[in-house]
């Protein structure tokens, strides 16, 4: 049986697409956190059969349209004294700024590193976004590869 120590105060990202809980745990730079997180992954889940949580020990910014945008079905539980105070639901952002990088070579964005990878949603429903540059078409979730985090 696993056993994940409950949390007085931090954050739980919980109804992570089964899989993307490593994606997002990079992004936020957990790995390279100085205090108590765990990554649980492939937790049975009624809703979807399987889906990943991340627990931190600790309340740390996020940029919650990043987390919407790589899954907007994610709910943010922060904790005070071992007790939800607060739920946060993730949906899909009208705009995304440096998350993910452009692939089309003669984009802007490829050779102008100055000028910021931006994304403006299209379609809500398939979760499209297109580049602000040279419309490029991109799906939310994918596996696009997320910009680094400067943290």
């Amino acid at each position: 049986m696993l056993n994940v120590d409950t949390i007085k105060n931090g954050l739980v990202i919980d109804h992570i697409k089964a899989g993307y809980g490593p994606k997002i745990f990079h992004y936020l730079g957990l790995d390279k956190a100085h205090f108590s997180c765990a990554l649980i992954m492939n937790v049975p889940s009624k809703k979807n059969g399987k889906k990943d949580i991340i627990k931190i020990d600790n309340i740390i910014n996020i940029d919650y349209s990043v987390l919407g945008f790589i899954d907007p079905n994610i709910t943010v539980n922060v904790i005070s004294e071992e007790k939800i105070v607060r739920k946060i639901r993730t949906s899909l952002p009208d705009r995304v700024e440096n998350v993910m990088k452009c692939k089309n070579p003669r984009c802007i964005t490829t050779t102008e590193h100055y000028v910021p990878q931006t994304f403006r949603l299209v379609n809500k429903e398939k979760g499209e976004y297109r580049c602000k540059y040279c419309d490029s078409l991109y799906i939310a979730g994918s596996d696009g590869e997320l910009m680094e985090n400067k943290r």
